[in-house]
């Protein structure tokens, strides 16, 4: 059995005042390698992280490309991608031309700068490029996602966008200017998200997706004790502990109960087939 795992987490970004800087990215992605070291079997030469200045789009995009390069290699034996990626979300009027009035969702990397009155594509990750990598999937192979960012934009509150006073924040960069954002969020515009491409995909393959939060709300970037993380992250972390969750759906039931608990707004979500919510995380169905 061969596995890999890519962990990317930003705090930092190149062209974002400190003000818009996070916490807790950093942080979930060690963790996250550290869970899958210790509990999951993966080697430390299999697991590679990606933080800050060296999370950038094309080397996020690079590793995930190789990775499933490798997957499609005959021989090759890799069964088991794990991609996690803690970091700010935001949304870009469609690139693909699909839909004229349709926003997609869009991940920043460290070197996510502005074009013009929106953010420059070339500078983050589109929902369509994902997606279009994980349409390479083959049988047999399993990929497991966790996204803990959001991409909340006409719903989202000006309260949202300041930090409280217990250091939660969102892990949400609006569109850099008024036009932007009126690009982005245009009355009656559709967010078109990865969990709808995951979803309606026709690929042979479909990979297993955690997120933060729905479509409509923010994640929390938020201080546990002196430490930070991203508060879906800090309790996937706890769900994903041996033989505390049986299955991915006992999971992300527990991850919700704790959120309500400490009065987080968001509501984690998991995208996956009916066989693949009834097995443990990490496991093949």
């Amino acid at each position: 059995m061969s596995h890999f795992a890519l962990c990317v987490g930003i705090n930092r970004f190149e062209n974002l005042p400190m003000s818009s800087w996070l916490n807790g990215g950093v942080n979930d992605a060690a963790d996250v390698s550290a869970l899958l070291s210790r509990d999951f079997a993966f080697a430390d030469s299999s697991i590679t992280v990606l933080t800050d200045q060296a999370a950038t789009k094309d080397a996020v995009l690079g590793a995930l490309t190789e990775a499933l390069d490798r997957a499609n290699l005959p021989g090759e034996h890799l069964d088991h991608i794990v991609f996690t990626m803690s970091s700010h979300g935001t949304q870009v009027p469609d690139t693909s031309g699909d839909e004229a009035d349709q926003v997609d969702e869009a991940f920043a990397t460290y070197d996510l700068r502005q074009n013009g009155a929106a953010w420059d594509a070339s500078s983050l990750i589109l929902d369509d490029e994902l997606h279009q990598l994980f349409t390479r999937l083959p049988k047999g192979v399993l990929l497991d996602v966790i996204l803990d960012t959001c991409h909340s934009g006409s719903g989202l509150r000006a309260m949202d966008l300041v930090p409280t006073l217990d250091d939660r924040r969102p892990r949400f960069v609006p569109p850099p200017t008024p036009l932007g954002r009126d690009g982005a969020e245009a009355e009656g515009a559709d967010t078109r998200t990865l969990r709808d491409l995951v979803r309606t995909s026709k690929a042979a393959a479909k990979p297993v997706l955690f997120a933060a939060c729905r479509a409509d709300q923010t994640a929390a970037d938020a201080n546990f004790d002196g430490r930070y993380s991203g508060a879906f992250t800090h309790f996937l972390l706890d769900a994903l502990q041996p033989g505390v969750a049986p299955s991915r759906a006992a999971v992300i039931k527990q991850v919700n109960v704790k959120l309500r608990g400490r009065k987080f707004a968001q509501r984690a979500q998991l995208e996956a087939s009916a066989p693949g919510k009834a097995t443990a995380w990490g496991t093949a169905f």
